[in-house]
């Protein structure tokens, strides 16, 4: 089962990096793209790229049928999702291998299996494993009225098909549950295809652990250790970190012997992760979801192990045995990453567009950055507002979390809004620098923000300069470095004439 020649499904920082990775294996690439990405840099950087249309082009990464066309046109013989898209569709994992190819990713029947949350939570219960006490049946409302007044208030609505916070609300008070509810539907509709809804009892101040699992065909199966992804905006993760400041050895090993059992439980092959709520009151801790492809946040993991999971997402993928024993994996010092967003968290997280004027990234001991865009090129509304994600490790969490401001300070993305500011201030602050956070924090606690004033730095005026001239040449232009110190002009809001 060699790959030779893999086919990526998808865009951006994912896609490059899955790129890097095949090519450090000798494995030839094809990226697909849409309208929009057309000079994107993973259509670039591959050996062969196709173009996904005609479609609409916020639809085109969701297009299996012609991602399959792409890949029989060039000879592929596998396709790796990355996340988000297809990555968690068993649909499309059975399509393409009933197409003959090989899917870089879990069995379709796990897919499926852990993408119905109501059916999830009833498999971890039988598994042994954790749940948050729920409601899992009829959806209407007089239905969804009785159990959330079972349960007590307050509820978290979620949507029974998907994740990442899509058709998430919570619900204080039993007056406010029927519309909920109904912004709930429409999410969850808009987004998974599937308006259908569950309950769980709502935990304060809870804290969110994931745990990173890896197993092959063998039936080997190992956890490389947790992640603390609780500083979120609108349930979305913004900034993670292994390890948690919060586990000790005790509650680690439990909750990462709950995900062994989770992924055997349900038949898991290939890299996955299994989330988790724990109350930090007690430290009981409760199955949440189990995401059945790579997380955003998996450098992290790389970090402290000196892995790397996409190589051995493919090797599992080609059949490889996993070479390690439980304890053969030992983590070594403290990672933090960063995502970095086209968006504005002074007016509700928005999200930003235009045309990057200039790029930098910062390149330093220590710190690794996974980016998806370059200097020239586009930010679109039609897709995600994830431009890159700032990675940084140390032997100490201060030393950790003192290169990854570093880091912040000297990135840039001049021509979109970015939350490089809000990022600083979240790290700079007490909590998060106690390690005493939790997953509404960021709402509590941080918001509402605005950008410090500061007065223009030497440096912030070379960059106007340049923007204004860059701006009146409509040809791209290739990354531009700041030649003087990047300093706070990063904190710079809005377009530039």
């Amino acid at each position: 089962m060699k790959i030779n020649k893999l086919l990526i499904a998808n865009r951006g920082e994912i896609a490059r990096r899955i790129l890097r990775a095949a090519r450090e294996m000798g494995i030839r690439t094809v990226a697909v793209y849409s309208d929009a990405d057309a000079t994107a840099p993973h259509a670039l950087e591959a050996d062969e790229a196709v173009r996904l249309g005609p479609a609409p082009v916020g639809e085109s990464y969701l297009r299996g049928d012609a991602i399959l066309e792409a890949a029989r046109a060039t000879g592929a013989d596998a396709i790796h999702p990355g996340y988000g898209f297809l990555a968690e569709n068993a649909a499309f994992a059975r399509q393409v291998t009933q197409a003959g190819l090989i899917f870089v990713g879990p069995p379709a029947e796990a897919i499926a299996a852990m993408g119905d949350k109501a059916a999830a939570r009833r498999l971890m219960q039988a598994a042994g494993v954790p749940v948050v006490p729920g409601y899992q049946g009829p959806d209407d409302d007089v239905s969804l009225r009785r159990a959330a007044d079972a349960l007590g208030y307050p509820v978290l609505i979620k949507a029974a098909a998907g994740g990442g916070g899509k058709g998430m609300r919570v619900v204080q008070r039993p007056e406010d549950l029927a519309e909920a509810a109904a912004a709930a539907r429409r999410e969850a509709a808009h987004a998974f295809g599937d308006a259908r809804l569950v309950l769980e009892k709502y935990i304060p101040q809870a804290r969110h652990i994931e745990v990173q699992i890896l197993a092959d065909a063998h039936g080997q199966v190992l956890h490389l250790y947790e992640r603390e992804c609780s500083v979120q905006r609108r349930y979305q993760k913004i900034i993670e970190e292994t390890p948690s400041p919060l586990l000790d050895d005790a509650l680690r090993a439990r909750i990462t012997q709950a995900a062994v059992v989770a992924a055997r439980a349900v038949g898991y092959v290939n890299a996955g992760t299994v989330e988790f709520i724990v109350d930090p009151r007690d430290g009981s801790f409760y199955f949440l979801e189990m995401n059945t492809r790579l997380q955003v946040e998996h450098p992290i993991t790389e970090a402290v192990l000196g892995l790397d999971l996409v190589q051995w997402q493919l090797r599992v993928a080609m059949g490889e045995r996993l070479p390690w024993q439980q304890t053969d994996l030992q983590p070594r010092g403290h990672a933090i990453e960063a995502r970095v967003y086209a968006e504005d968290p002074a007016t509700g997280f928005l999200p930003s567009t235009g045309r990057l004027l200039a790029v930098h990234e910062p390149l330093m001991p220590g710190v690794r950055v996974d980016s998806g865009v370059r200097a020239g090129q586009e930010v679109t509304a039609y897709y995600d507002p994830l431009l890159a994600k700032v990675i940084a490790w140390a032997e100490t969490r201060a030393a950790a979390l003192a290169r990854l401001q570093a880091a912040l300070e000297a990135t840039t993305y001049l021509g979109v809004v970015t939350n490089v500011p809000f990022l600083l201030d979240v790290l700079a602050h007490p909590d998060f620098r106690a390690g005493q956070y939790h997953t509404r924090w960021v709402d509590e606690v941080m918001m509402p923000w605005q950008p410090a004033d500061e007065p223009l730095p030497r440096a912030v005026v070379s960059a106007l300069a340049l923007a204004k001239a860059m701006a009146a040449d409509p040809t791209p232009h290739p990354a531009v470095a700041p030649s003087a110190p990047a300093g706070p002009w990063f904190r710079l809001r809005g377009q530039f004439p």
